[in-house]
């Protein structure tokens, strides 16, 4: 069985009237054997429990924009997600916990806890996909990670037939994985976040942002100013949904930074020694992260760069591949992502991996 969830809608154009490519931000992927709508928790459960009746293979899709779908589409039942639900079910002291439904978009969840004065989310403003998603792939972005906020995850255990409650220690959160990300037996229903009334941000993080907003890193800023320049920063990426620019008919990233052993990273500065020093960050214990994006250009691959029936390189991010004709196969933007994984492991012996969730595709 195949049970794979993916991010929230995204107001791609259809291509069919049984294609998932509707249901994608790159909007690529083929037919689905049998198409299911649950518009809340226990809807959810039970499309899954009659899919499991039928011994079918299931895809729990909310809107795609973390997923590549090939155009041989899926064979079984694919559930679409529309559940909604923003409540606050705890307070303490400063602190409120909030259950948000998992179809909920996850950006207009980030502007409603601003309205609110709740402190968390505000660098994950404009992030496609939905709050059940974010768990998932430990969703993370200008020096924030949904793990640091997440204290439960309520889900349907398919292996046992039963609705349950993991702590966040049980998640498994690393660095965009989770116990959900390649699971057949979680389907996610809600997500509890612990966040802080506050008018200000956490301390700013991402030396980008802190750039930006014009303070030092660790400082705090107003919540809105910490969600507008984020906003006017992933524009400028190409990382906000925008139906007239072709840059963001993407998945955002398409690859990890990768994160080496101090040997394996020593070797790659002497490969890349005509190159200057590669852009890192140190991880938990002897490892380093390493710029996906500055590989990528550096190998040969810069903005732009087309591949097969026009998809290409984003025009703003180099570590965004997108559709940008609107008429690709996913046959084409798998050849793409070859070709720069390929050459990235040729020029620097660094191995790219794909960040969104691939289903009946491998790159």
């Amino acid at each position: 069985m195949s049970d794979v969830y993916a991010e929230p809608t995204t107001g791609a154009a259809p291509t069919g009237p049984a294609t998932l490519a509707r249901y994608t931000t790159l909007c690529l992927g083929g037919p689905a054997g049998r198409l299911e709508t649950a518009s809340s928790a226990e809807e959810i459960v039970q499309k899954v429990r009659e899919a499991d009746a039928r011994d079918e293979p299931i895809l729990v899709l909310a809107g795609g924009s973390n997923v590549v779908i090939g155009d041989q589409g899926f064979p079984g039942t694919v559930v679409l997600l529309r559940s909604q639900g923003v409540q606050a079910i705890a307070e303490d002291g400063d602190a409120v916990t909030v259950r948000v439904e998992a179809g909920e978009t996850w950006d207009d969840l980030v502007a409603t806890t601003i309205e609110r004065g709740w402190s968390g989310l505000e660098c994950l403003s404009g992030v496609p996909g939905s709050a059940g998603a974010t768990p998932i792939q430990n969703v993370g972005a200008y020096g924030q990670e949904v793990a640091e906020t997440i204290t439960a995850v309520q889900a349907y255990d398919r292996s046992h037939g039963e609705v349950v409650r993991i702590a966040a220690a049980d998640c498994g959160f690393a660095y965009r994985g989770s116990i959900f990300k390649y699971s057949d037996r979680w389907v996610v229903l809600s997500v509890d976040f612990r966040l802080t009334r506050s008018p200000l941000s956490g301390p700013v993080r991402y030396a980008e942002l802190a750039r930006a907003l014009g303070v030092e890193v660790g400082d705090r800023v107003p919540l809105a100013d910490a969600r507008a320049t984020v906003l006017r920063l992933r524009a400028g990426k190409g990382m906000v949904l925008d139906a007239d620019d072709p840059d963001t008919r993407s998945v955002g990233s398409f690859f990890t930074n990768p994160v080496l052993e101090r040997e394996a990273y020593e070797l790659l500065r002497e490969r890349a020694a005509d190159l200057g020093e590669p852009p890192s960050w140190p991880g938990a214990g002897d490892v380093v992260k390493i710029s996906a994006a500055w590989l990528i250009d550096k190998a040969g691959f810069g903005k732009g760069h087309l591949g097969p029936e026009g998809v290409a390189i984003s025009s703003k991010h180099t570590l965004a591949l997108t559709n940008r004709s609107g008429t690709a196969s996913t046959a084409a933007l798998v050849a793409l992502a070859r070709e720069i994984r390929d050459g990235v492991h040729d020029r620097f012996g660094v191995t790219l991996h794909p960040e969104p969730v691939l289903i009946n595709c491998v790159i």
